[in-house]
């Protein structure tokens, strides 16, 4: 089959869920780029359709094995632009259903490490830190009173895919502390007004750190239930630092004191 009108039904349907509510509605989710689509595949994610540009496909370096159910459309350059959310497109685009993951799908290693964001609301933000997640081996990512969803395209491209390699969750504020409490997981709280610096801080144990939304901080709630206040030292003139670079830096803390 092969699509060439930017008009075509099928097409505005795709185009549609770029919208959250669309989204969430309809169950579904947008994967673009090759390699995003690989890791995808290899977490076992079945998709319903494919779309793709021979005038912009570049190959993955994994190769791509669609279950036999997935359906193949080709479309012309035109059309994939309007299918697409990148600036610079690959000529793959995938509809998905939208994977619902709660704590109970959470396996959890030993002496676990967990990264909890409270109200982040840039999708790249969370999509960075799902990155550093997947690159320091976290056991898990939850996502607490979100500001954005996790099947936000832009969440799927800045995580370069990593949302389909960590364990990732989205629960309430109460229902994630309880969780963490009822399996003994310290909870570190990243905040300024904390004495403490987070170098200074024992994370070899197992432990949440929880970062919040770079405007308003974390909540009362988390502060009041956390085991440790940490603070990463800033001595320039803006008075918040990016949410993803404090989740990275107290992460990747986490990981020296394990490996040294």
């Amino acid at each position: 089959m092969r699509i060439s009108s930017v008009q075509n039904p099928r097409v505005k349907a795709v185009a549609n869920l770029h919208k959250r509510r669309q989204r969430d509605t309809e169950g579904l989710m947008l994967i673009e780029g090759g390699e995003e689509l690989a890791l995808a595949l290899a977490a076992g994610v079945q998709p319903r359709t494919v779309f793709f540009c021979p005038e912009f496909q570049r190959h993955p370096s994994a190769p791509l094995q669609f279950p036999p159910e997935t359906e193949r459309i080709e479309v012309t350059r035109s059309v994939f632009e309007k299918l697409a959310y990148r600036e610079n497109p690959d000529g793959w685009l995938a509809v998905a259903p939208a994977p619902r993951r709660t704590l109970a799908d959470i396996t959890l290693h030993r002496t676990p490490l967990v990264l909890v964001a409270e109200a982040v609301e840039k999708p790249g933000n969370l999509g960075a830190m799902l990155r550093t997640a997947d690159a320091a081996g976290v056991d898990a990512l939850i996502v607490c009173d979100p500001g954005t969803d996790l099947t936000n395209p832009n969440v799927v491209r800045a995580s370069r895919g990593a949302l389909f390699t960590v364990p990732v969750a989205q629960a309430g504020n109460a229902e994630t502390l309880r969780w963490l409490k009822a399996l003994n997981i310290g909870v570190v709280a990243a905040t300024p007004q904390a004495s403490l610096l987070y170098t200074e801080a024992d994370l070899r144990g197992p432990v949440a750190i929880v970062v919040g939304a770079e405007a308003t901080g974390l909540s009362a709630e988390w502060l009041a239930a956390a085991d440790l206040h940490v603070r990463i030292p800033m001595v320039g003139k803006v008075n918040s630092l990016n949410v993803a670079t404090a989740a990275a830096l107290l992460v990747y803390e986490a990981v020296r004191q394990r490996i040294r």
